[in-house]
């Protein structure tokens, strides 16, 4: 039987601050061949997403900016532009598998499964492929995924390979005081508790 009394440990006030690390992104060495990443955070894709992508690409395809001709199409209703699906489902990628990204080498095989249509919320995963270290930089080493996004009814709707070059943990050095991206002397200190 589990006692569910409060102890004299629970009932103090916390007398001491302290800084605690947060997320900094995986480093080379923390991705393993096999593994799956769920990325956080689905993303409802707006009717403003779409428009908004499609004029500043200037995707001249009524089926993404023309109701009434994307009406008569089999679809139906315009179609959410290929590049919005992409860069959203690349973006969601990112917290697990580039924070600590030094470059993006490629997108590979990329493949549109099913349509994307306004208000569809979108999830992604990736699976790490391959990974290898470099010779010619010792500070980083190329990380292959495939990267997978659904839809809410579970349905394919896009893949591609994606290959970051990633930093290796002892050349970022990451703390609780410096995350990555935090310049000296921002923030919280002094000595950073």
């Amino acid at each position: 039987m589990t006692d569910h009394s409060e102890t004299a440990d629970d009932s103090e006030e916390p007398t001491d601050k302290r800084l605690v690390e947060g997320w900094h992104g995986r480093y080379y060495e923390d991705f393993t061949v096999g593994d799956v990443y769920k990325h956080p955070f689905g993303r409802t894709v707006t009717e403003t997403d779409n428009v908004w992508m499609t004029n500043v690409t200037m995707n001249l395809n009524p089926m993404h900016f023309n109701e009434a001709y994307a009406a008569e199409t089999e679809f139906g209703e315009r179609l959410v532009n290929g590049l919005v699906v992409i860069s959203t489902a690349v973006g969601m990628s990112v917290v697990d598998v580039s924070v600590n990204a030094t470059a993006n080498l490629g997108y590979d095989n990329i493949r549109h499964h099913s349509p994307v249509f306004h208000g569809d919320t979108l999830f992604a995963e990736s699976e790490v492929l391959h990974k290898r270290e470099l010779e010619s930089r010792d500070h980083v080493g190329i990380v292959e995924t495939e990267l997978r996004a659904y839809n809410q009814h579970d349905d394919l709707v896009l893949s591609l390979e994606r290959t970051p070059m990633v930093l290796k943990r002892a050349h970022a050095d990451p703390s609780a005081a410096e995350p990555p991206g935090w310049p000296e002397g921002i923030g919280t200190q002094p000595e950073d508790l």
